[in-house]
């Protein structure tokens, strides 16, 4: 019981929830299957930040090794199997913006500029820097994730949540006042087409596909 928590949106009234004697903790986020879970449009923005946070972490915890004299292609290595999956965990489900891009890859620059020691002060050009480390770039990752992921949604015939979320459409209801926020499948519209789950189908024109959304989303969306 210690490990259930509730959440209220804004269309219910919050009011203390007891099972037999226990109380349950409302909380506004909680963090399930290594994601944070919140109500309202500001989830990606921050579990964003917390993937960042935890990029981070791991990076320090291998600090010793990057600042090191070992050959750059092993520390190479070691971020891209070490930091850059902490980093990108979970990313095929997240609705991107530029933005939301654009700090993941501002992180990264910043680590590889510790693992060459060098800093902005140096004024060297993002290119020069990625030439000398040669990590796998984080957009490229992150973009090559979800195409998969949404290949592998469009083609499941198990009947599972995760297509039948994508096909649902609420039955009543008005949208808001104002742009509507980026929803996942966007981007998948942008270069697919709206029948985007029917060229999944076809796995080899799927993945050529595949190829000009990376180029795309790698250069800044």
């Amino acid at each position: 019981m210690d490990k259930t928590k509730i959440m209220f949106n804004v269309h219910v009234t919050p009011m203390p929830v007891v099972v037999g004697s226990t109380k349950l903790e409302v909380v506004d986020e909680y963090v399930y299957l290594g994601q944070i879970v919140r109500l309202g449009k500001s989830n990606f923005d921050r579990e964003v930040n917390r993937r960042i946070q935890l990029g981070w972490a791991a990076f320090g915890k291998l600090r010793h090794i990057f600042s090191s004299d070992i050959p750059q292609n092993l520390k190479t290595k070691l971020y891209n199997q070490c930091v850059l999956p902490v980093m990108t965990y979970g990313t095929e489900t997240w609705s991107f913006t530029a933005g939301r891009m654009r700090k993941l890859k501002v992180a990264q620059r910043a680590m590889e500029r510790a693992m060459l020691g060098v800093s902005l002060r140096d004024k060297l050009r993002n290119e020069d820097i990625r030439s000398r480390t040669r990590v796998t770039d984080i957009a490229q990752r992150i973009s090559k994730l979800k195409w998969q992921w949404a290949g592998h949604i469009a083609r499941r015939t198990d009947n599972r949540w995760g297509r039948k979320v994508l096909e649902w459409q609420p039955r009543t209801g008005r949208r808001s006042v104002g742009r509507p926020p980026t929803r996942w499948s966007d981007d998948l519209v942008r270069h697919a087409g709206s029948r985007w789950m029917q060229v999944a189908q076809d796995r080899a024109l799927w993945h050529s596909l595949g190829e000009a959304y990376v180029q795309w989303t790698c250069e800044g969306l």
